[in-house]
């Protein structure tokens, strides 16, 4: 039976082998599947799981099987060794003397199982013994009844119990011999069993359970088939998300369900789309900016190069103009490289800083930038995480800005504030104000106010994008209002919550 057990199992798996590689197209390899492998997996464990179970019940049983065996040799020859010794003839009323006798009787009185032999053998074993037995038929193929061979061995045997293994099918057998003290015994009682029914019995159980862990394993794949397909549906739809995306598309986003781990991939993926989605974006617009921007002085260069005469006050003005031209051109690309590192994650490094000193800096730094009156109007006293020089870089640009859009002897206020949570850094200008058409505009990429006041900067119109980025890079924003009285307040609206009092952190 273990034979034929080893050779249905390897069966099972090369047919789910066999189907299993699916081509791939990249490669040209036939690779096997993810729902394939866990299918083949899950079949292994089930396989040899169920072989286990299978082969243990097996062993329980055929351990059963010799216990009740022994048991019932050693309650046969109790018996009659019980009875020899206290048992008497019911002819003489006296105890037995000869052993013929005793066994005939013993006999008699004596009803086997269907698979149990009781027999008295009298005489030595080289003269061939006699037997003495009830009438009873045996379902085996040579009972020991017929096998004077196997009588011979056992009753000359000088052990009390064996297994005689013949080719006809093996006996479990247990004898208790009589005869005088010193002499060499002249009869045995045996009992032999003969297990191979129950030993049928036991292998019938066995492939019982065989064949029912194999629906069971059968059942197990198809329920497996359709739960690893549900379960790695999101996975298969991931691959053919990637496989579609392109860089002119990056919009598709896959559909996110539950709660579990592939829905987690499913949105940490989306994510990764929408980063790149972003990265794509700045770099075309980036190029789009680049190419809109410096196209006007090139030609400028350009056209004043093709038209440059030998006069020595011509070419100095036509060198003064190039130069002048190559500056603009050079602080635009220094600009456009700023807006394109802002979509970096170090584009901003925070560290405690103190906002009042901060504040006070600024002011000293854009004092510089235009005959103004300026004026220090508040600090904010606490410590918070920024990043120094990219926040000077802002509040200087609105700096700048404000200087740009008003007159000489105007006030220009510079402050921070908190309100809440928030952090404010402004710039207040008393100068014409901005337009409310222009209120939208003004912070995206080479788009200038209409209406301005004063020297019209030679700025490309990235000033205020670079604000904002600068914002956006500390997770504020940036907050357009008027001034009371006129003017325009640009501010600086940075998350910076304070410690409780007594707290060092």
């Amino acid at each position: 039976m273990t034979t034929t057990t080893t050779a249905r199992a390897p069966e099972t798996t090369d047919r789910a082998t066999t189907t299993a590689p699916a081509p791939t197209a990249d490669t040209g390899r036939r690779r096997v599947s993810a729902r394939v492998r866990i299918l083949l997996w899950l079949l292994l464990v089930m396989a040899l799981a169920l072989a286990a179970v299978a082969m243990t019940t097996r062993s329980f049983l055929l351990r059963d099987v010799d216990h009740r065996i022994n048991r019932l040799l050693t309650q046969e020859t109790g018996e009659f060794a019980n009875f020899e010794e206290r048992g008497g003839d019911p002819r003489t009323g006296r105890p037995f003397t000869d052993a013929d006798r005793l066994l005939t009787v013993f006999l008699e009185r004596q009803y086997p199982d269907a698979d149990e032999e009781l027999i008295g053998l009298v005489g030595r074993a080289g003269a061939g013994p006699r037997q003495i037995r009830q009438p009873h038929d045996l379902p085996v193929a040579l009972p020991l009844h017929e096998d004077p061979g196997a009588r011979a061995r056992i009753f000359g045997s000088p052990d009390s119990s064996g297994v005689l293994d013949r080719p006809q099918g093996e006996i479990r057998w247990a004898k208790v011999t009589v005869g005088r003290p010193g002499r060499a015994p002249d009869a045995a009682f045996v009992v032999a069993f003969h297990p191979e029914r129950e030993q049928a019995r036991v292998n019938s159980v066995f492939r019982t359970l065989l064949g029912i862990s194999g629906v069971a394993l059968l059942l197990t794949v198809g329920i497996a088939w359709a739960v690893a397909g549900r379960i790695l549906k999101p996975v298969r739809v991931v691959r053919a998300a990637a496989a579609q995306l392109t860089e002119q598309d990056l919009t598709r986003r896959i559909p996110v369900h539950g709660h579990d781990d592939i829905a987690a991939l499913a949105d940490t993926f989306n994510g990764m789309l929408d980063r790149l989605e972003r990265a794509f974006a700045a770099q075309r617009e980036f190029v789009d900016d680049a190419g809109h921007e410096l196209r006007t002085p090139i030609t400028i260069v350009r056209g004043h190069l093709e038209v440059m005469g030998d006069d020595p006050a011509e070419r100095e003005e036509t060198v003064r103009l190039v130069t002048d031209e190559l500056d603009r051109m050079s602080r635009i690309v220094e600009d456009l490289l700023l807006l394109a590192k802002a979509e970096r994650p170090d584009f901003v490094c925070p560290e405690p800083v103190q906002v009042a000193e901060l504040t006070a800096d600024v002011y000293v730094k854009a004092r510089t930038l235009g005959d103004r009156d300026w004026q220090l109007d508040g600090v904010a006293d606490l410590e918070a995480g920024l990043d120094p020089q990219r926040i000077t870089q802002a509040m200087v640009q609105l700096a700048q800005n404000a200087v740009q859009h008003t007159t000489s002897g105007q006030t220009i206020r510079i402050g921070s504030r908190t309100d809440g949570p928030d952090l404010e850094l402004y710039v207040a200008d008393s100068g014409p104000g901005v337009q409310p058409q222009d209120a939208e505009v003004i912070f995206e990429r080479f788009r200038r106010g209409t209406a301005r006041r004063g020297a019209r900067g030679s700025g490309a119109g990235l000033g205020l994008s670079i604000v904002k980025a600068i914002a956006e890079g500390h997770r504020g924003r940036v907050r357009l209002h008027g001034t009371p009285g006129g003017g325009a307040t640009f501010a600086l609206v940075l998350y910076a919550p304070r410690a409780p009092e007594g707290d060092p952190s």
